[in-house]
């Protein structure tokens, strides 16, 4: 073996001494996943936080589809619906369904994407879902809950003989004295009362709220008077008001502001003489939630740039530490011979040049982080209308869809700055998702001179509007040609809707989505006008102001 020169006798033991003298402990991997946890029933916003830090930063696929599992759930409770969906996408990327160990994942996901949808009122999309839930769920527990949510999907959809099939098969597995038993009980009861309307539902409902006092199930409890306030509303108002108050306590005991206003609603229509005070409370109760929801949503946008940032500031950090360690080592090797000086320096640059870049690459993906989306509901809805012409599903075809969903909805984010130009795209695109071979679409007036004069919240404002029109007309106008048009006059925006379908019936103007179309309208001093109350089509013109 050759001698070593004095010059690599002195680096090694520079470097040695360095390692000795700052002995580096093992880092805990699951620490942000256990912090995110110990933080769930105390702030949200930070489990939240530390949830999208372990699902970012760890290499270990179960821990990931975990943290992305939680966060779903975290944005389901805060009302962020498609957000959860984008989070369950992630998660369900990192499992493997060949791995019996993702089994219980996989049920729980497909699970949770099915209530989803449940809570955006897609029944259909929902029970696909709950299907695929049932074909991993390997516990009678799992079982029993994704049934009893199958059960319910049918209920919504009006098929109440699988409904009530679902909940006899929970009731075979469950404890008759428990809990899981009293809910699926008051599902029997009020499906076989929505299929039956002089079905006698009381003895049930009554049998189920005794097993929940019982139990002290408070959010039981909760359920069993809504129910039989509902129960009782046309058969005995005064019993139906005593489990109204009665359902009105246990949701403020719970601190359950949904649960608050469905007692509201019902306090209104049974105590006529006090309807205006309940009214009013239930008006400053159903502004502060959605403005609380809204706030949460921004927040979680927020907190994911914010783990970017954080990303990015350690990288700076580690380059930082690096320098220092270089510059220490200059020191050292001060009278180290010119060459050896030279090839350090060579090794110095290449490596901060490649720090360098990576830095930039962080950056860049930073900048693409701020940005807001707008578009999974687009996106997911192609998805849907997609599956539901399929017989079966693939789940393979089913997650290669989701995924570019997220891709597309990453590829088309948008912040305030965007200009008029990517909002004619904007237009166009959100337009083009809800083409199908059976439908004509025609569009007019989508020009970048119109947006240069239009208002930046009326774009914005108008684009959701525009949504909402195109969402109803693909579920339920059964319309083959459409036709949008957009135009200035007068200084007013007019948007002309026009399609050959079934027309209004008078519910799709009173639901919560058209609802939050004339809000948005009339928040902006405009006009909306309906013309097609019978079979032969429907017209809508919308007016807004153009700088307001």
């Amino acid at each position: 073996m050759k001698n070593l020169s004095p010059i690599w006798i002195l680096t090694l033991l520079i470097f040695t001494a360095c390692h000795r003298s700052a002995p580096t402990k093992a880092p805990d991997l699951w620490a942000d996943y256990r912090n995110a946890y110990g933080l769930l029933s105390k702030n949200k916003d930070s489990a939240f936080y530390y949830f999208n830090r372990s699902a970012t930063n760890s290499a270990n696929k179960e821990q990931v589809a975990m943290a992305y599992q939680n966060m779903a759930l975290i944005q389901s409770d805060a009302g962020d619906h498609y957000g959860a969906q984008e989070s369950l996408t992630l998660a369900l990327k990192s499992l493997d369904e060949h791995d019996p160990k993702n089994r219980g994942h996989l049920a729980e996901d497909y699970n949770q994407m099915g209530m989803t949808f449940a809570n955006l009122d897609d029944s259909k999309q929902a029970l696909t879902y709950y299907a695929l839930a049932l074909r991993y769920a390997d516990s009678p527990q799992l079982r029993a809950y994704f049934l009893n949510n199958q059960g319910n999907a049918y209920k919504k959809q009006k098929a109440f003989g699988k409904a009530l099939s679902s909940y006899d098969e929970v009731l075979r597995i469950v404890d008759p004295k428990g809990t899981d038993y009293a809910r699926t009980l008051t599902n029997v009861a009020t499906t076989k009362w929505l299929r039956n309307a002089s079905y006698n539902a009381a003895p049930e409902l009554l049998r189920s709220l005794a097993i929940r006092l019982r139990e002290k199930d408070i959010w039981g409890e909760n359920s069993s008077y809504t129910h039989l306030a509902e129960f009782y509303m046309d058969r005995k108002p005064d019993s139906a008001l005593w489990y109204a108050r009665k359902m009105f306590a246990a949701a403020n005991k719970l601190n359950s502001p949904d649960d608050q206003l469905a007692a509201l609603r019902k306090l209104i229509v049974l105590i006529p003489d006090q309807s205006k005070i309940y009214f009013q409370q239930y008006q400053r109760l159903e502004d502060s939630l959605q403005s609380a929801r809204s706030a949460e949503k921004s927040q979680f946008a927020v907190i994911r740039y914010n783990v970017e940032k954080a990303k990015i500031e350690n990288l700076q950090l580690q380059e930082k530490n690096t320098e220092r360690n270089y510059q220490l080592l200059v020191v050292t090797l001060v009278a180290l011979a010119g060459a050896f000086l030279g090839f350090w320096l060579y090794k110095r640059r290449k490596r901060r040049m490649q720090m360098e870049a990576d830095r930039r690459l962080q950056e860049s993906k930073l900048r693409l982080s701020q940005k807001v989306h707008d578009k999974v509901a687009n996106g997911i809805y192609q998805i849907m209308s997609g599956i539901e012409h399929l017989p079966e599903i693939d789940r393979t075809v089913l997650l290669d869809q989701l995924e570019n969903m997220y891709n597309i909805s990453r590829n088309v984010a948008h912040d305030e700055a965007e200009s008029v130009v990517d909002f004619k795209e904007r237009i166009s695109t959100m337009l083009n998702a809800f083409k199908n071979p059976s439908l004509r679409l025609a569009v007019e007036g989508n020009e970048t001179e119109l947006w240069q004069v239009v208002n930046l919240e009326v774009r914005e404002q108008l684009l959701l509007v525009l949504q909402e029109l195109m969402v109803n007309m693909s579920k339920h106008s059964k319309a083959t040609q459409a036709y949008v048009g957009f135009k200035a006059k007068d200084d007013r925006l007019i948007l002309e809707y026009r399609d050959d379908g079934i027309g209004l019936n008078g519910k799709e103007t009173t639901g919560k989505g058209m609802q939050n179309t004339v809000s948005r309208i009339e928040v902006l001093n405009g006009a909306i006008n309906f013309e097609g109350a019978e079979a032969n089509g429907l017209r809508i013109l919308i007016q807004l102001p153009i700088s307001d």
